[in-house]
């Protein structure tokens, strides 16, 4: 199949989180994605590409906006289930082999947004609308909870009981 209408000739990982996506989940104690100069505050310690948050210590709840390019989306969303506590922001690909080897079997909830999510660039503009909806994952029955209340709208679906 052909995905390239969902390409833009200025591909970039350099889209930012909505604050109010932030705000809705809750304080975070890390995040090991933020951007380089970040628009606002994400989470109590933020770590960007030229830290190599995969190279870092992850402690706490963890917001995940990885970037989605390969191998580092698949990469960070491995750490993310290993570390088994926070939420991550990706686009709903539900069939691709990263959501059936990983997260399926890891996560504890996903919560399908009702609407496209707009991110922003890094001059602070509004992208347009993307070619794919996104989802939340939760690992973590306190992350479970906080994507089942917060006022995002969309539809939460149960996977594995957490063990923390």
């Amino acid at each position: 199949m052909n995905t390239s209408f969902e390409r833009s000739a200025k591909a970039t990982d350099e889209w930012y989180t909505p604050l109010e996506f932030i705000q809705a989940l809750g304080e975070f104690d890390l995040d090991p994605c933020a951007p380089v100069s970040p628009l606002w505050q994400t989470a109590r310690v933020m770590y960007n590409k030229n830290d190599n948050g995969l190279a870092k210590e992850w402690l706490g709840r963890v917001w995940l906006n990885p970037p989605y390019s390969q191998p580092l989306l698949k990469q960070f969303v491995q750490r993310m289930a290993d570390h088994n506590n926070g939420i991550a922001l990706l686009y709903n690909r539900c069939g691709n082999t990263m959501f059936h080897d990983i997260i399926f079997p890891t996560a504890t909830a996903m919560k399908f947004l009702r609407r496209r999510i707009r991110f922003y660039r890094p001059d602070g503009t509004q992208g347009g609308c993307p070619g794919s909806g996104s989802v939340l994952i939760a690992w973590g029955e306190d992350n479970a909870k906080a994507i089942q209340s917060c006022e995002l709208e969309g539809k939460v679906v149960r996977l594995n009981t957490s063990t923390t």
